[in-house]
């Protein structure tokens, strides 16, 4: 059951004229009052009724109206729409009613057993959501006490949707970005985009933040995407701010609809990203990135596991980052489900936690350096390994918030999990099927079993049981001619974090051996040569793969 509350000034005729009214595209049916202050509002009903609006506003705005001109507060009106989920059951007028004296009380309007109260209605013109329209001054003069009334008729919510069997929502903490409101749907819809400007915004604004080395690049990159950007300037002439426009988004006077980054979400105000610039790895490039950025990420699983909460925090936005560059350097048949995951593990990255986002200045660094050195063919083993860790640093993460009873966040991990797993599967199955056919040889077989039962004996029987044993029998002769011996290689591998909840045990070990080879062959031929990388090209501006504006539909 989701609220949504807005409040305004200049009187309640102009909204109880739409909550009566056919709506925007003619979506209002059967328009009723289900409730009100004193049980007996005059209700205008379906049909259009000019006189009974103007009467119904009448009486609720009466305790304003009474008020002398300069004794008025600045805002006289509240507005609550309560929406239930697509898979609940239809609610009857009573049920709705109940509900709209429960988020009344709960907001301060009309507490319980209060006669003065300030007056309210709740209009049913749907099946699956009411509108509350009330007055902020009470009927005794005074003006409604409701300090915190969305996070209170949030919390009410959640009462009513255990109480009448609905789909229970996570409690939030304050931290997650403002939904696009109906009205924004609806304008979606009908210009034939697949999603809100704002949520189209929000996800330009938080790949140029990944992406971004500096200040200046950031509103490059933002430019790239094909969204108007406006910066907001200080009279000593430093930015202060910045908004976003969606080309197709503009109001009636064909003006484009600006977002302020903190409206799109908490963490991308210019402030925000200013911390998130400013804490940047500054050593040399890598030669391989894919391999370096899974490398940065193992530390993330520790941290995790850590009493470093500010430090977790970090590491949780950084990941974030990560996996927003990721989609930009992995190869097409991954983009899509990398991108949905992205999107899910952004309300992850937030909690009231404060984050030292020093601490993962590493991971950070490893995440931009995936666009400007890495090149989606470059590596395929690369980024299987690195799905490999962030689906275990997502699984983690999802624990993380649990305990610290962050519920948002724990289900948004838990949706970015399956599109990591997806986007693993599409990466790492043709790998690991090939590998699987190059068998060792019998006797090499043997031998590997040998060292298996030796390094890990308590997990050997699951292991050889495993359908990606023969790939990891071939991951153990690249090991071996690469100089580390079976045995040492496997101990090594399960030394780093433990096997018993893995699924593959096989293929868990053979991404941790894979990895940890290709990182001392490309030591060795970083000592042999007498080079750490070459140096990286001028970063791209716009993003390697700019967000295009979805185009407008003709109408």
């Amino acid at each position: 059951m989701i609220p949504h509350i807005t409040t305004g000034s200049g009187g309640t005729k102009r909204l109880i004229h739409y909550l009566f009214g056919p709506g925007e595209h003619n979506e209002h049916t059967d328009q009723h009052l289900v409730a009100s202050w004193n049980g007996f509002a005059p209700d205008p009903g379906p049909q259009p009724d000019p006189a009974t609006e103007a009467k119904l506003a009448a009486q609720i705005d009466l305790p304003v109206n009474a008020l002398p001109q300069g004794q008025r507060p600045t805002e006289t009106n509240w507005h609550c729409s309560v929406r239930t989920a697509p898979t609940d059951r239809l609610l009857t007028d009573d049920e709705w009613a109940d509900i709209a004296r429960r988020v009344v009380a709960a907001a301060g309007i009309a507490p319980d057993g209060d006669t003065k109260a300030c007056r309210w209605i709740a209009v049913r013109h749907a099946p699956d959501h009411i509108h509350i329209a009330a007055t902020l001054v009470r009927q005794d003069g005074r003006v409604a006490r409701r300090s915190y009334d969305r996070k209170a008729v949030q919390a009410a919510c959640r009462t009513i949707e255990e109480d009448y069997g609905l789909r229970q929502l996570n409690r939030g903490d304050g931290t997650a970005p403002q939904r696009a409101t109906s009205p924004e749907h609806f304008k979606a819809e009908r210009l034939g985009r697949t999603r809100p400007a704002r949520d189209e915004l929000r996800e330009a604004v938080r790949q140029a933040k990944a992406a971004a080395r500096n200040e200046a690049q950031f509103f490059a990159l933002l430019e790239g995407t094909g969204m108007k950007v406006r910066s907001r300037q200080a009279p000593s002439g430093d930015i202060t701010g910045y908004s976003v426009a969606h080309p197709s988004d503009t109001n009636a006077a064909g003006e484009p609809i600006y977002y302020s980054g903190s409206k799109l979400s908490p963490d991308l105000s210019l402030p925000e990203i200013r911390k998130h610039l400013a804490a940047q790895d500054q050593s040399a490039p890598v030669a391989d990135p894919w391999h370096a950025a899974a490398d940065a990420a193992r530390h993330t699983l520790a941290v995790l596991d850590s009493d470093d909460d500010a430090g977790a925090q970090a590491h949780l936005a950084a990941f974030g980052d990560l996996l927003d560059t990721t989609t930009f350097a992995a190869p097409a048949v991954s983009k899509a489900e990398l991108r949905s995951a992205a999107a899910a593990f952004h309300r992850a990255t937030r909690s009231t936690i404060r984050a030292d986002h020093q601490q993962a200045a590493a991971l950070r660094r490893a995440a931009k350096d995936l666009i400007y050195t890495a090149t989606s063919g470059q590596d395929s083993t690369g980024l299987a390994v690195l799905l490999s860790i962030a689906i275990l640093i997502t699984r983690t993460a999802m624990h993380w918030h649990q305990v610290r009873d962050h519920q948002q966040q724990q289900a948004a991990a838990k949706e970015a999990l399956a599109h990591l797993t997806a986007a693993y599967e599409q990466t790492a199955r043709p790998a690991l099927t090939a590998l699987a056919r190059s068998v060792s040889r019998p006797d090499a077989t043997r031998r590997y079993e040998t060292a298996l039962r030796q390094a890990i004996p308590e997990h050997a029987d699951r292991i050889l049981a495993d359908p990606t044993w023969p790939a990891l029998t071939a991951t153990l002769a690249q090991a071996e001619k690469a100089g580390t011996k079976p045995h040492q290689a496997l101990r090594n591998a399960a030394e780093q974090r433990e096997l018993t909840t893995a699924q593959s045990p096989a293929e868990v070990l053979h991404w941790r051996i894979t990895g940890t080879t290709t990182k001392r062959q490309l030591a060795a031929k970083a000592r042999s040569t007498g080079l750490i990388a070459p140096a990286p090209a001028a970063p791209p501006a716009p993003l390697p793969e700019p967000i295009p504006p979805t185009p407008q539909r003709r109408r």
